[in-house]
């Protein structure tokens, strides 16, 4: 008993760390692009106006998901009704899936940016602010059109033991609770982010080959300016690389964990926090993978290094 009471302790202390860095981190890159959009215009692009909405949908993701599972764990009886449960479980899917949308749509984006001038996409590049704003209305449009019907396919958890298929939350379950077609709605879903996925892998593939490429033109060349030239770009493939390697991981993780929760006929109390910590690793990690090669940021550290070492200078010579 002691164990478990350990456990569960651990595993809430994790949850409230993570909600904590996960809001301080997206709150902290949202503000930073609205002070270049304000302050540094020469700084802005348009690939920036992808980033904060992808930080805003993570900031979002993380309160709903991990709010929920925080206040189970101090046993607060009855905190979400039918209503509560709905906007939670709804709110938390749609930007989960902008989440998605919206790492797919940058992969994509960087994928034309970096396609060389010969290339048969590199008509795209013409479009890509018309291609960009459409591509985020409509994965707007998907996700309310999917989501939307879970409202009705939600409600507060019944006082009664559960067993069989079916969604089961420390507050919420869904209506049809062990109904064997009650997974008809959870395929709809996995099918629509495996389109996503398919294509992150597919443009990361793609971004991969022409990193390669680069490298061995720019080693034949031996011009270093061709590099330093190129040097914006491939900061922001690497980037983008890294967000689509890490939200592939740690999707199929979160979605193994999720069907195992699902299909199980015994249901494991803990198993949705545990869940919840994997779902919001993307995006509590997507702030400080993106602020890595940020342009800002790097001007500010590189300008700070410069005011630290004029300071320790004078000290010398003082």
């Amino acid at each position: 008993m002691n164990i478990m009471t350990v456990g569960n302790s651990v595993l809430g202390v994790f949850l409230i760390s993570q909600l904590c860095v996960g809001v301080i981190g997206n709150t902290s890159l949202f503000i930073l692009y609205i002070y270049t959009f304000l302050f540094k215009p020469h700084f802005k692009k348009l690939i920036d106006l992808l980033f904060m909405h992808l930080t805003v949908a993570n900031m979002v993701t993380i309160v709903f998901t991990l709010i929920p599972d925080i206040v189970s764990f101090f046993e607060v009886p009855n905190f979400l009704d039918d209503v509560g449960c709905k906007a939670v479980l709804c709110i938390y899917r749609i930007t989960r899936g902008l989440s998605i949308s919206t790492t797919c749509i940058l992969s994509t984006f960087q994928v034309i940016t970096v396609t060389p001038g010969n290339s048969q996409w590199a008509w795209l590049k013409h479009k890509l602010s018309t291609w960009t704003f459409s591509s985020l209305l409509c994965s707007w449009l998907i996700n309310l059109a999917i989501y939307g019907y879970m409202v009705e396919m939600v409600i507060a958890k019944t006082n009664s033991t559960q067993g069989g298929n079916g969604y089961l939350h420390a507050y919420c379950q869904n209506r049809n609770f062990g109904n064997k077609n009650s997974g008809s709605f959870l395929s709809i879903i996995f099918m629509h982010d495996l389109f996503y996925v398919a294509i992150m892998i597919w443009t990361s593939l793609y971004m991969v080959i022409l990193l390669y490429r680069h490298r061995k033109r720019a080693q034949y060349l031996r011009s270093p300016s061709l590099s330093s030239q190129q040097s914006p770009e491939l900061r922001a493939t690497h980037s983008i690389l890294l967000l689509v390697s890490c939200f592939v991981i740690l999707y199929w993780l979160n979605n193994f964990i999720t069907l195992y929760g699902f299909y199980s006929q015994t249901k494991i109390p803990k198993l949705e926090g545990i869940n919840a910590f994997w779902a919001t690793c993307y995006p509590t990690i997507c702030p400080f993978l993106i602020m890595k090669n940020n342009k800002l940021i790097l001007h500010f550290t590189s300008s700070f290094s410069a005011l630290r070492m004029t300071c320790f200078q004078r000290t010398l010579r003082g």
